[in-house]
């Protein structure tokens, strides 16, 4: 009988799991709007843009070192857009959204975007082989990266409503896309109470409100007033804090002819200088080559070298007394600057009431009908996968930790025994570490002035290991200066942005003008030949 009991209870036990991981099952299949493996092929599900200046050819390809599959841009140099329509809008105001994907730069991204577009319902007779980018969006969302920009996008076009204009509101400070070569997962959630997260690998690194001036450039809700188009500064403004003197009077001692420079009278010619040795010879070694033609090349020369007498003498040549600074020399006269008193400011148009102002409670989004990738880059390898809208953050959840999180820690294992084998040809751990804590440090928003200096200075440290000690003092050194500033106020010094060091300076040098290099070649090369073959001047 006990035992009976206890098959029955271990029977209802199975039957209330199973029914509650259908209703998971269910719950998470009623929150997911759309989820895109790429385990299939992509072709008759995604619809690649037939206009002419999409040349990139989209593939179905694995991830490198994964049987996982994605979508491949497979071709540098190229324009790319792709597009996917919902099977119906989603209404972005009846509560939470999640736009998820992940993106592996598997070459690296040295200047192109890999952001996803969400698109609007279209205007009437629009075809998906027509998205290019001109097709209105809702949501830009993603990576992108070329000169200064560095970014991980969140775009929203708003509707005015008085206006009927759409606006971009691009997410201030934005976080900086990873620099390695591994799967990273992007994130942003959508809150019914106006916040959004961004999440990169599942970790939070913005949250903002769609409604905070302090968030979105320009602000969703426009300024109250605005100048007055209209309006015109006065023609006897003066806007001069300072003005000349005008009683002030040259004194009669100023001379403005005297020269900054002067010969030194008391210079004495040092003993043992060769006035009659001239500081270049020909070279005696040298012979006219056998080829020379006197017709052809002119009368043959041999080139010069250093007058080897010079060498051990203090000159040669005709001395000449050294020049000092003029002690007379003052310069032009100007006369000193005094208080304007006409001064009225710097003058500003007044203000009139914003004819396009309006209030709002909540942003009005439009429903998302599509999911697009337009994108120019000059990288190939950059792979898309796990394209997910969900309406539920733990469905996101749960995506990133059977899809994403086991794809990341074999590549992340990967990667550290690379740099170990590489040693010190490579960013060792410690190194890594470093570079990975300033890009966060470039994230802090005091430090917002000079995010685009501090980011490509340790782009080009990560090129050159051995400057990762003078690179961290020199960003240090910015932090400091600027907290002293704020916490102490008042004027202080110009905080200049981390400088190179001279190695890094050199490597960029070298690199920005590696395409003028040639040039320089073959103009050494034509300059050198003279010393082979001169001819006199007629």
């Amino acid at each position: 009988m006990v035992q009976r009991m206890a098959v029955s209870l271990r029977f209802a036990l199975l039957l209330f799991a199973a029914f509650v991981s259908f209703q998971l099952i269910s719950a998470s299949d009623d929150a997911t709007i759309l989820y895109e493996s790429f385990d299939e092929s992509f072709e008759g599900r995604w619809i690649v843009s037939q206009k002419d200046e999409y040349k990139g050819v989209w593939k179905h390809s694995k991830s490198e070192g994964h049987e996982d599959y994605g979508l491949l841009v497979g071709e540098p140099a190229k324009k790319y857009a792709i597009v996917k329509e919902l099977d119906e809008p989603l209404s972005l105001k009846d509560g939470a959204v999640v736009l998820q994907y992940e993106v592996r730069l598997q070459n690296g991204l040295e200047c192109g975007g890999a952001y996803l577009k969400y698109l609007r319902p279209q205007e009437a007779g629009w075809v998906s082989k027509e998205f290019d980018n001109e097709s209105p969006y809702m949501i830009m969302f993603g990576p992108d990266k070329c000169g200064a920009t560095n970014k991980v996008h969140f775009i929203l076009k708003h509707k005015n409503p008085k206006s009927g204009e759409y606006i971009e509101h691009h997410l201030k400070n934005p976080p900086s896309v990873p620099s390695d070569k591994l799967t990273h997962v992007y994130t942003a959630i959508l809150k019914p109470d106006n916040e959004l997260k961004i999440l990169i690998d599942g970790e939070e690194k913005q949250k903002a409100n769609f409604l905070s001036a302090d968030d979105f450039q320009p602000p969703l809700i426009p300024e109250k007033t605005i100048p007055d188009p209209d309006d015109k500064k006065p023609e006897d403004w003066d806007e001069r804090a300072k003005i000349p003197d005008p009683d002030a009077v040259k004194p009669d001692d100023w001379d403005e002819d005297a020269p900054m420079e002067i010969e030194d009278e008391d210079a004495v010619k040092p003993e043992g200088w060769l006035d009659d040795e001239p500081e270049e010879i020909d070279d005696p070694e040298a012979t006219k080559p056998e080829d020379w033609d006197d017709e052809e090349d002119g009368e043959w020369e041999a080139p010069k070298i250093d007058n080897p007498k010079c060498e051990a003498a203090p000159g040669c040549g005709e001395w000449k007394r050294p020049m000092k600074r003029n002690p007379a020399y003052k310069g032009k006269w100007h006369a000193p600057h005094i208080d304007n008193p006409n001064y009225k400011g710097i003058w500003k148009p007044q203000q009139i009431p914003n004819p396009n102002y309006f209030e709002l409670d909540k942003p009005d989004f439009e429903p998302i009908a599509a999911v697009g990738i337009e994108i120019w880059t000059m990288q190939d390898g950059i792979l898309f996968d796990n394209i997910l809208i969900s309406k539920d953050e733990k469905v996101a959840e749960s995506y990133r930790a059977s899809a994403w999180k086991p794809k990341f820690d074999v590549e992340k294992e990967k990667l550290k025994a690379e740099e170990a084998a590489a040693g010190s040809d490579g960013l060792a751990g410690f190194q890594k570490k470093v570079f990975d804590l300033l890009y966060k440090v470039a994230d802090i928003p005091f430090l917002d002035a000079y995010k685009l200096k501090i980011i490509d200075v340790i782009e080009k440290g990560e090129k050159q290991p051995n400057l990762t000690i003078g690179i961290l003092v020199s960003i240090v050194a910015v932090i400091i200066t600027v907290l002293f500033k704020i916490i102490f106020g008042g004027k202080k010094a110009k905080v200049e942005p981390p400088k190179e060091t001279e190695a890094a300076q050199s490597s960029s040098s070298k690199q920005e003008d590696s395409g003028e290099k040639e040039e320089e070649t073959e103009k050494e090369e034509t300059a050198a030949a003279p010393a082979r073959r001169r001819r006199r001047d007629n």
